[in-house]
């Protein structure tokens, strides 16, 4: 699974204002949450961006109220191989850069102060996370100096710290994008797929457009991302709703990860035959005599 894709998929998921509001409510405990207008999300569309990061495919900003104050939030997306130790000189750079170009295209006026960011990095690796949050402790220290010093320090959701235990009883669609990637056969899917479902579609029948949108986010990151990682050699079908995806895992994908999994018996049978011949020959070979 190519990289760009993935995160081209966690960019279209976050695109969506219910997934950044619960990333914030559901992951980040601090009591300036509490006082976010949720309703004023606003995604920065590329004319605040500038040239420098609308290149970042896997970088969304998005705008909110906090009292009669705008607040900005900077999600980089980052699913990398390996740590990156100067993230936080790299998070300093873009939250600069963004500044820069609010003030170019004159969206701040001279006399007022610049708006608070908030920058986060949704971290889904495998190895965990054990880079510095904060570009001051990249910094040699000299007495004195300090207040000379940049002062950056950004939110880390690492993805892989979070278990099964603490996601399943969050109504949260984080959460639920969390156990989806923590997925390990379509029993698991089904179970987080029957709480998405209800949660997008509710009581009632009716689904609003936003609703519709966001699950189709959801289906295409399983049909892009999720299946095509657990059953490379099987071409998954195109689907719009959360339905028919639960549905198709009900019906048919049982017998895909079986397909899948005697593949791998197989495989893993041959290669062990074929390295039991090749140690016997070895040992043979040393305990044999070819002298004349």
């Amino acid at each position: 699974m190519p990289k760009y894709q993935h995160d081209a998929s966690y960019k279209n998921l976050f695109s969506h204002p219910q997934m950044v509001q619960d990333l914030l409510q559901g992951f980040v405990h601090e009591q300036w949450v509490e006082q976010v207008d949720f309703t004023t999300l606003e995604k920065c569309n590329n004319s605040y961006i500038t040239d420098d990061l609308r290149d970042r495919e896997s970088d969304i900003v998005w705008k909110v109220k906090w009292g009669e104050r705008s607040l900005y939030i900077y999600l980089l997306i980052e699913f990398q191989s390996t740590i990156d130790y100067y993230m936080p000189l790299r998070i300093n750079g873009y939250v600069n850069l963004f500044y820069q170009d609010l003030v170019k295209t004159r969206q701040i006026k001279r006399s007022e102060k610049l708006p608070a960011v908030f920058p986060v990095v949704l971290y889904n690796g495998k190895p965990r996370w054990n880079a510095s949050c904060d570009i001051s402790e990249l910094i040699e220290s000299i007495p004195g100096l300090e207040k000379y010093q940049p002062q950056m320090h950004y939110f880390l959701i690492d993805e892989g710290l979070y278990d099964e235990g603490q996601l399943k009883h969050l109504r949260n669609l984080v959460a639920a994008l969390f156990r989806l990637e923590k997925s390990r056969n379509r029993t698991d899917i089904q179970q987080v797929l029957d709480s998405l479902i209800g949660w997008l579609q509710g009581a009632d029948s009716e689904i609003n457009t936003s609703q519709k949108e966001l699950q189709r986010a959801f289906v295409l990151w399983l049909q892009q991302v999720l299946l095509p990682r657990q059953l490379p050699d099987i071409k998954i079908p195109e689907m719009s709703e959360l339905q028919e995806m639960r549905t198709m895992l009900a019906e048919t994908v049982q017998g895909w990860y079986e397909e899948a999994q005697e593949k791998g018996l197989e495989e893993g049978l041959e290669k062990g035959i074929e390295k039991g011949l090749e140690k016997g020959l070895e040992e043979g070979l040393e305990k044999g005599d070819f002298r004349r």
